[in-house]
């Protein structure tokens, strides 16, 4: 490099600097106050709090407070949470038989499994526990909240709940239930064939063999003539990712988008596609949700909704599709913190921000049709069919289906009228809708360049 030539790289790289000097010096000197302030509040506490409090217990607590504020589903792990996170492999466990979510700082029921104590106590989805024994559940950990409820098989546990009254849209506490441990061994699949060869598949969740216990299901519908299908996904919270990729491939072609991950940096964006011919690439369906289902439900019937091979019948899903990534620190605590959301292949977010209700229209499967149902009505439509959900080993109990299902019937309305129509139709107003936005798009572009030439 020869003498001008390094003059000149030298003038480039302080007017650079000299540029962008005083907007970075902004930004952290911003930092700095902020830290200042974190500090001199550290030492207030500590000289004047009435009792003695020391730096690692206060700092813990403004690395929780931080992190608690992001989201529901990041979180700091102390060490024994980070360990059991680590060596938690059980397949089998004591406990109630609830599945849990967080929403609006309350741990909320899900689902209770089939045959559980909590399902054979009457606890409902929507319900929020309130107090595990004597300890309150407001604002605690989901994991740490599940691992009160865990226990010996055998052992005894109270729990406190409210639940929603329809009426007045406020939560109510509920008596106090007393539970006795269980070993939990979910089920996830029951399936029966209705009228006009209309195969019904409700399947539970997506756990290690939710595919597999599907494929027997289908295949044993196929054997008796089914034409056309049910796939129950309502209150149905989810599970396993690969569950859901590899029961959406059962119904759609090959190299076809299941969902997508993205989030700030470019390395977090992951597309999830078929790998294989589908089993059942032209069977008619309806796929039935509702409030109740979650995660992999969403994924599973936004695939087939965006890929127009399926109608989604029922009310809007839960929301709840992110993606968590753990980062060891040094003291054996960790950093659980979202990293991405998952979107559906036509690019909706699945993820809903309950905090925020500004968003509210904004995550979930919304249905094709949608068909509004009692929430009292549709909990004994739940109750119902959970209760045929057998344990293996024991006689399966007798159907008998008395509670109306609306949400069903209109599915099988649709089946028998064909759900080509739906779609069909569905395709016509996203056409309509492109075709005004893109006027609207062009409409915007000539009124800016008409300002600019003025």
């Amino acid at each position: 490099m020869n003498k001008r030539t390094k003059i000149a790289v030298w003038v480039a790289t302080v007017f650079f600097v000299g540029t962008l000097f005083p907007y970075a010096y902004g930004a952290v000197d911003s930092g700095l106050k902020q830290l200042r302030t974190f500090m001199n509040v550290l030492e207030y506490i500590k000289e004047n709090y009435v009792e003695p409090t020391d730096s690692e217990t206060l700092i813990k607590g403004a690395i929780r407070g931080m992190v608690d504020n992001l989201d529901d589903f990041s979180q700091y792990l102390e060490p024994k949470d980070y360990n059991t996170l680590k060596n938690d492999t059980r397949g089998e466990f004591g406990g109630l038989g609830i599945r849990l979510s967080k929403v609006d700082g309350f741990v909320t029921v899900m689902s209770p499994m089939p045959g559980t104590p909590a399902f054979k106590a009457g606890v409902m989805p929507g319900d929020r526990i309130l107090r595990v024994d004597d300890k309150e559940l407001i604002n605690m950990d989901l994991d740490e909240a599940v691992e009160l409820m865990r226990g010996k098989v055998g052992s005894k546990v109270r729990i406190t709940m409210s639940r929603k009254d329809e009426a007045t849209g406020e939560y109510k506490e509920l008596p106090e239930y007393h539970f006795k441990r269980e070993k939990i061994v979910p089920e996830v699949v029951y399936y029966r064939m209705l009228p006009d060869h209309i195969g019904y598949v409700y399947l539970v969740d997506f756990s290690g063999h939710s595919t597999e216990e599907l494929q027997k299901a289908l295949a044993a519908l196929t054997k008796q003539g089914m034409k056309s299908l049910v796939l129950d996904l309502r209150f149905n919270p989810g599970g396993l990712l690969n569950g859901a990729a590899e029961v959406a491939q059962l119904f759609m072609g090959d190299n076809q988008m299941i969902v997508y991950t993205q989030g700030r940096k470019p390395e977090f964006y992951q597309e999830f596609r078929t790998q294989a011919q589908a089993l059942y690439p032209d069977l008619p369906m309806v796929v039935l949700i509702n409030q109740g289902s979650a995660s992999a439900s969403e994924i599973v019937s936004g695939a087939l909704q965006d890929n127009d091979r399926a109608v989604i019948v029922g009310q809007r899903s839960f929301g709840k599709a992110s993606v968590q990534q753990v980062m060891p620190l040094a003291d054996g605590a960790a950093l659980r913190l979202t990293i991405a959301k998952y979107y559906t292949p036509k690019g909706r977010l699945i993820q809903r921000d309950y905090r925020d209700k500004s968003k509210k229209d904004e995550g979930g499967i919304f249905p094709d049709v949608e068909v509004k149902v009692d929430a009292r009505e549709e909990a004994k439509v739940f109750m119902q069919y959970n209760s045929i959900v057998y344990t293996p080993g024991k006689e399966q109990p007798k159907t008998e289906f008395t509670a109306k299902d609306p949400v069903l019937d209109k599915a099988v309305e649709i089946l028998k009228e064909g759900p080509e129509k739906i779609i069909a139709k569905k395709e016509e107003l996203e056409k309509a809708a492109r075709e005004k936005a893109e006027l609207e798009a062009g409409a915007a572009q000539q009124a800016k360049n008409a300002v600019h030439k003025k």
